[in-house]
């Protein structure tokens, strides 16, 4: 419970209770600094060290607070990264999420939404993009169900702004096409964070692999429409 929505509870019965003391507020300011704290220590060991490698003593370390009240926040590990990557994949959906369902319809609404992961996402969040395409892989079910549901959502988010260009420009020549185009294009994504983040610091080079990115994509879906592909300016700019 944030301050916030402390200030705002009510009574089972529906009644505003009384407002929490001055106290009160700051022991649960308190409580969600150290959240905060075990989660941004965590979520940098997980990045740098390796999931497996960290253990709860060392996060607590990092945290600079004891083992103890590290698993008074989390069951065990497992929890946080879970707690982690759902935090992770809830940004980027808002970002990237938000770009593709805002797109014009437009060949070229789609690549600025695109480059919004490589100029924006990934050159801030390097950590994040380590936790969400590395660390959380390959891990038990219940990170791997985690996984699913953010990667489901951000697909749904391209496909609708897939159908957005399709409604603009015509048709495409398959029915699958969208979810083939959808699911490809978030691979893409994911492998090239991978390759030049952590494979490779060459953050500065985001820019411009992005640029190619997203031109590559455009390419893709404009030889996967029914219109003429050769009409560039219908294709970029939407019909009349």
């Amino acid at each position: 419970m944030s301050v916030n929505q402390a200030r705002k509870r009510r009574s089972p019965k529906g009644k505003p209770e009384a407002p929490l003391t001055r106290s009160a507020r700051r022991r649960l300011r308190e409580r969600e600094h150290r959240l905060e704290t075990i989660l941004g220590a965590a979520g940098s060991l997980f990045a740098e060290e390796g999931y497996h490698r960290t253990g709860m003593e060392r996060i607590a370390d990092e945290a600079e607070v004891s083992v103890g009240t590290v698993y008074f926040y989390f069951k065990n590990k497992e929890d946080l990264l879970v707690q982690l990557l759902d935090r992770t994949g809830y940004e980027l959906r808002s970002l990237l999420g938000d770009a593709f369902r805002h797109a014009d319809g437009t060949l070229e609404g789609f690549r600025n939404a695109g480059k919004v992961f490589f100029e924006e996402f990934c050159p801030r969040n390097p950590e994040k993009i380590a936790l969400i395409f590395r660390e959380s892989a390959g891990q038990s079910a219940v990170v791997e169900a985690h996984r699913k549901r953010i990667f489901a959502k951000l697909i749904d988010d391209l496909k609708a702004a897939l159908t957005s260009v399709e409604a603009n420009l015509g048709a495409f020549r398959s029915d699958l096409a969208i979810d083939v185009m959808a699911a490809s294009i978030l691979g893409m994504f994911e492998r090239l964070a991978y390759h030049y983040l952590i494979w490779q610091d060459r953050r500065g080079d985001l820019s411009a692999v992005g640029d190619d990115a997203v031109d590559f994509i455009a390419g893709g879906i404009r030889n996967l429409l029914q219109a003429d592909p050769a009409d560039e300016e219908n294709l970029s700019h939407g019909r009349d």
